[in-house]
């Protein structure tokens, strides 16, 4: 399996969020398609009133469908109503359930406040994708900011060319000009 090269920030409320890093609720729904590989690193943030990053957990899988057979297969696990689910799907052609696990709570959630310090983050309204290096940046300096990174992948290592070989054979049988 590739390393993903770049980690899924969403935003919840604080309710969901809360869920998923208890492990209460091991399914997120969005109302579009959403492409992203398993085994991607998920940032949590929750929205207002908490407003910080508060954990993360892994992406197992995607189940994209319609919103009646994503309900069929992930009701006992995304954490709302019916009635909820209903309301958040009504009018949306395709339903996505992403499939987490390993949750993770910081032990100390990085606020907006310091989110904003380095750079002019915005949180997403649903989700947007980071990499090590942009998060890296926005939690400088925060004393989770190790913790939450250990939570990323690494990106590759420039690949190196070897040196070519020269062997005695061949330097001895070259043609001399």
């Amino acid at each position: 399996m590739n390393t993903p090269e770049r980690a899924l920030l969403l935003s919840l409320h604080p309710r969901f969020a809360t869920a998923i890093l208890t492990g209460d609720k091991t399914v997120e729904l969005r109302r579009q398609r959403v492409a992203v590989p398993p085994g991607t690193p998920v940032i949590i943030y929750a929205t207002s009133p908490v407003m910080a990053l508060t954990g993360t957990a892994r992406l197992t899988g995607v189940d994209t469908a319609t919103p009646g057979q994503v309900w069929r297969r992930h009701r006992t696990t995304c954490g709302i109503s019916k009635a909820e689910y209903t309301a958040y799907m009504d009018g949306a052609a395709h339903a996505s359930a992403l499939l987490l696990d390993s949750p993770r709570p910081l032990s100390s959630p990085v606020p907006l406040n310091h989110l904003r310090a380095t750079s002019t983050f915005h949180p997403p309204q649903s989700y947007r994708y980071l990499t090590p290096q942009a998060l890296r940046q926005l939690v400088a300096g925060h004393e989770a900011a190790d913790e939450l990174l250990d939570q990323l992948p690494t990106p590759p290592a420039p690949a190196r060319r070897p040196a070519p070989l020269r062997s005695a054979a061949l330097t001895a049988s070259a043609p001399r000009r």
